[in-house]
């Protein structure tokens, strides 16, 4: 008999993003506007503390939930930030970025069969996750009501197999943030069912225009709420991989667990860098924010000048416009795009089938390379058409 793998695993492909980027090496001038990567340093005084920690031989296990002081940092500043009160001891476990954190709880309250209900377009590990847990991730479009998740297309969906509902705002890839309004009208829907609610927040204080409101500020789903949460966007801190995830003390302890024969603890250095981060460079964001506005009037200025539909982002640093009217699928624009006239930027296939007919580009680079990148841009949708 055959040697076999999970079949889970075997289901997994290639994502679609890496049709463009592993292109890149084929075109070593081509303007990559792909990565959702901030280009600014760490702050410094972020980069003290885990050197600090360094010098002073703090590279051991911590606790599996990680330091105590680093999930008390993490609750003052929910408390602060959103009016959120969290238990350090019980309720907050440090993570190996957002992304192990979203793992541990998606593998601690799925079981097989299970649906998870997803805005859509959306960020393309989701399902990745979901699949290895033996559950079934289930889209809803969002393209004809401003990325926005409308609370009554919400509620069609929700079966008996709908065991949670996965939120991203500020989106990925669309920069949409939920207006207050349709918050409460969410909630009150998320109130009258049993399902698990997970907010990834990564993006939360990237905002531009309007404010973020968190899931955390509502107590009413308090006891059923995973906030998924980190320093990768807001500090710059993506190769630093420490998250944390924000739940109810009852399943938080299994969460824990999970956690702990993943990957033990986040890693200690980096913790102490976190504590920096959230207690001494609070502003940090802001002024990554001032640069990231100027970016984004930029190349949507250009989008409007070329009369390319387009929904100008609230938040995170994408923007995803439209390119039904040229009549090419997103990945055939994307390589035409990145071959004829050197930018890479992402298929909106990528994010699910709703994201189809739209690309995304991200403005986290410099602005000089983004004007460098636009002006190409420019030419090959005036050749185009």
């Amino acid at each position: 008999m055959p040697l076999s793998i999970n079949k889970y695993a075997e289901g997994i492909v290639t994502p679609r993003t890496r049709q463009v980027t592993n292109q890149l090496r084929n075109f070593p001038d081509a303007v990559n506007l792909t990565i959702g990567q901030p280009d600014f340093p760490t702050p410094n005084l972020v980069k003290q503390a885990g050197i600090q920690a360094i010098e002073n031989d703090q590279t051991t296990y911590s606790p599996n939930a990680g330091l105590l002081s680093a999930r008390e940092a993490v609750a003052n500043f929910f408390q602060k930030q959103y009016n959120a009160t969290y238990d350090p001891e019980t309720e907050i476990i440090m993570t190996t970025g957002s992304s192990e954190g979203l793992d541990s709880v998606f593998r601690t309250i799925l079981n097989e069969g299970d649906e998870v209900l997803i805005p859509a377009p959306t960020y393309m590990s989701y399902e990745t996750m979901i699949d290895l847990a033996g559950a079934k991730a289930v889209f809803f479009d969002t393209t004809d009501t401003g990325f926005i998740p409308f609370p009554e297309r919400l509620e069609s969906l929700i079966t008996e197999r709908t065991k949670a509902i996965l939120f991203n705002y500020p989106s990925n890839p669309t920069g949409a943030i939920i207006p207050q309004q349709t918050m409460n009208k969410l909630i009150a829907v998320l109130e009258k069912h049993d399902v698990f609610i997970l907010a990834d927040e990564i993006y939360s204080e990237n905002v531009f225009d309007g404010k973020h409101i968190s899931f955390a500020s509502y107590s009413s789903i308090r006891e059923r709420l995973f906030l998924i949460h980190g320093l990768s966007k807001s500090h710059s801190m993506t190769g630093w991989r420490v998250g944390y995830v924000l739940g109810p003390a009852k399943i938080m302890q299994y969460v824990t667990r999970v956690h702990a024969y993943n990957s033990i603890c986040a890693n200690l250095p980096g913790q102490y860098a976190t504590i920096a981060a959230l207690e001494k460079s609070q502003q940090s964001p802001n002024e990554m924010n001032k640069a990231y506005i100027k970016r984004r009037k930029y190349i949507y200025d250009v989008l409007q000048q070329l009369d390319i539909d387009v929904v100008l982002p609230k938040g995170t640093f994408y923007i995803f416009p439209s390119i039904k009217k040229f009549g090419l699928t997103s990945l055939d624009f994307t390589m035409r795009l990145l071959k004829e006239s050197g930018v890479a930027v992402l298929p909106g296939s990528s994010f699910t089938k709703y994201g189809e007919g739209y690309i995304r580009i991200s403005y986290s680079y410099a602005l000089p390379e983004i004007e460098r990148g636009m002006k190409r841009f420019k030419n090959f949708v005036e050749q185009l058409a």
